[in-house]
């Protein structure tokens, strides 16, 4: 595997309403139609909240309550170079809220290959190609106490496994 050296942090957000879940819709870059939480890289100097609410007003266009640190995964992200890399991220997956007025919109700065921001039916997550994969089986699952909160090493490929 060709490894980029560094390691980077990023923050997702988890923010369910009414038996809904909010997801970034993204297309593109060769993988197609596929649905990811809001976040991403935490930058020199802030928070892992002050990096979330900053990455939710770039992509979804508001400020989000951050609550509950609910997950931590390791991921090795596919990267479109020449030759192929990988990037090695922390994840760290918290329970987050929007003001109650909000309505899904791309922000000022939407990530790479976002077409839209939508809210999903949760009961409807096992069927929706989620990026990365490793969120079906913890998105799908109530938190649960006596879960390990760390979920392990996951890899970004066509078969994905635990490693």
């Amino acid at each position: 595997m060709n490894l980029i050296p560094s390691i980077r942090n990023a923050a997702r957000a988890v923010i369910i309403r009414q038996g809904r879940i909010l997801l970034l819709r993204k297309d593109g870059g060769g993988r197609g139609e596929r649905y990811a939480l809001p976040g991403g890289a935490q930058d020199p100097g802030e928070s892992l909240s002050e990096a979330l609410d900053r990455e939710c007003v770039e992509e979804i266009g508001t400020r989000v309550e951050v609550g509950d640190l609910i997950y931590v995964a390791e991921f090795f992200k596919q990267r479109d170079t020449q030759p192929p890399s990988s990037r090695h991220l922390v994840e760290f997956i918290f329970r987050c809220s929007v003001p109650e007025d909000y309505a899904p919109r791309n922000g000022h700065r939407p990530d790479k290959h976002q077409v839209a921001v939508v809210w999903a039916d949760f009961a409807g997550l096992t069927r929706m190609p989620l990026f990365p994969r490793y969120l079906t089986d913890c998105l799908t699952e109530a938190p649960d106490p006596a879960r390990p909160l760390y979920l392990g090493t996951f890899a970004d490929h066509a078969n994905p496994e635990k490693h």
